[in-house]
């Protein structure tokens, strides 16, 4: 019989784990609070999902279909209360690069692709949390995961520059190439009035950060930048605006694997995992030193993995945990996973109601958020505290960021050096 209990309570843990603090919720007070908390970290997220969906290199309204289902079954499955699931920078630019090669420049196919790239994502995760294997993220040592978001860091905000200046350019095999394209190009061709509009979108969310920090800066930004669009005409003057966001909820159908292309993106699934997690579990560990939570990785893993295989179905692409929006989610006093459950009805609301309002959104403002947001990846202190710990983690967090670089937009190879090194 006590053998029975116990299987019972495991089983419970693994596949109910919000039983833990969905009873918390009958306490007013409780529930307030999350539903404060996500609410402001909608605010938030509805800008930057769209944001990080242009730089994964998918129309923006996909950032919206990544940020509802996904978000909602990580909270509900995971092991973190204040952990805020959704699209996040670094595995939207690892989901551009993985993809970009094998769909031709054909939309259709990169979308099904996209999605069949979170399905193996999230098999991956789940696995691995089920088989209690997440110690494998230890294989991904500090020093490689320092030299790597720094990287990666650079990698995004230059990327961001030709929607900044308002230029196109054909990519080149190296990212550095295509960077230097674009410095040619605005040198001839900039669009005044885009970047213009990117500039007052920056100078919007730093001045806001830093005399009103308790306020959006983002969703200001956003708001601001596309009533000027609206009003004086961006788009007939020839700003490129985020144009028209299908209303409503996405259908869900479950996307054609085809099997040739499934292995060729077995690699990059397997390292957006790692990294992707490796994200997460990072902040989520923050968090719970800070509340006192105990943290499970491998439930965590097992929440990741069922967040961006159901989020697939809806037409979503690799999610995971967000740092900044765990951070607002933290600052607004989050409780428990219903606030996630709150944000993600929050983003229902606006595909069912507010999509129109989108309409005339700069995209040059869309790569601004981007350029804001991966400021915070950057870390030189960690450089310089992996060289002081050990000269060698110090050498090989300097040989990961300088792979990632060289060899951007195939991410996986700087990562892969950077492990080889640590082991």
């Amino acid at each position: 019989m006590a053998d029975v209990r116990e299987l019972l309570t495991s089983v419970q843990k693994i596949f109910m784990p919000f039983t833990a603090w969905i009873g918390e919720l009958r306490h007013t007070s409780t529930l307030r609070a999350d539903i404060i908390a996500g609410i402001t970290v909608a605010l938030v997220l509805v800008p930057q999902s769209m944001a990080y969906a242009q730089l994964a290199g998918l129309p923006p309204y996909i950032g919206l279909y990544a940020s509802f289902i996904p978000v909602m079954i990580a909270a509900f499955m995971g092991s973190s209360r204040q952990l805020a699931t959704g699209p996040v920078a670094v595995v939207s630019l690892m989901t551009a690069a993985s993809l970009a090669p094998l769909a031709g420049g054909d939309m259709e196919l990169y979308l099904a692709l996209a999605a069949v790239l979170a399905i193996m994502v999230g098999v991956f995760q789940m696995l691995l949390g089920l088989f209690r294997l997440g110690v494998l993220v230890d294989f991904l040592s500090h020093p490689v995961v320092v030299g790597f978001t720094n990287g990666a860091a650079i990698i995004i905000a230059t990327s961001q520059l030709s929607k900044l200046f308002g230029v196109s350019v054909e990519k080149s095999e190296h990212h550095y190439e295509t960077v230097w394209r674009v410095v040619l190009a605005a040198g001839q061709d900039t669009h005044m009035l885009t970047l213009l509009m990117g500039l007052f979108a920056l100078a919007i969310m730093i001045l806001m950060k830093k005399y009103t920090p308790k306020l959006p800066n983002v969703l200001t930004a956003v708001v601001v930048t596309t009533l000027i669009s609206w009003f004086f005409g961006f788009q007939a003057a020839g700003g490129k605006v985020v144009g028209e966001v299908p209303q409503g909820l996405p259908g869900v159908t479950l996307p054609d694997f085809d099997m040739p292309l499934v292995l060729k993106m077995a690699t990059a699934a397997i390292t957006i995992a790692l990294i992707g997690f490796m994200e997460a579990i990072a902040i989520a560990k923050a968090m719970a030193a800070q509340t006192r939570q105990r943290l499970d990785t491998n439930q965590e893993l097992f929440g990741q993995g069922l967040g961006n295989i159901f989020g697939a179905i809806g037409k979503s692409y690799p999610t995971s945990g967000s740092f900044s929006r765990s951070a607002v989610n933290l600052q607004a006093r989050a409780v428990s996973g219903l606030s996630s459950v709150f944000t993600s009805l929050a983003v229902v609301i606006v595909l069912l109601f507010f999509t129109p309002l989108l309409y005339h959104l700069p995209q040059a403002v869309l790569a601004a958020v981007i350029m804001i947001a991966v400021i915070g990846l950057l870390n030189v202190s960690g450089f310089i505290h992996a060289w002081k710990a050990k000269w060698y983690d110090g050498a090989i967090s300097i040989i990961s960021f300088v792979s990632t670089l060289v060899f951007a937009p195939h991410l996986d190879k700087g990562i892969m050096i950077g492990v080889a090194l640590s082991l």
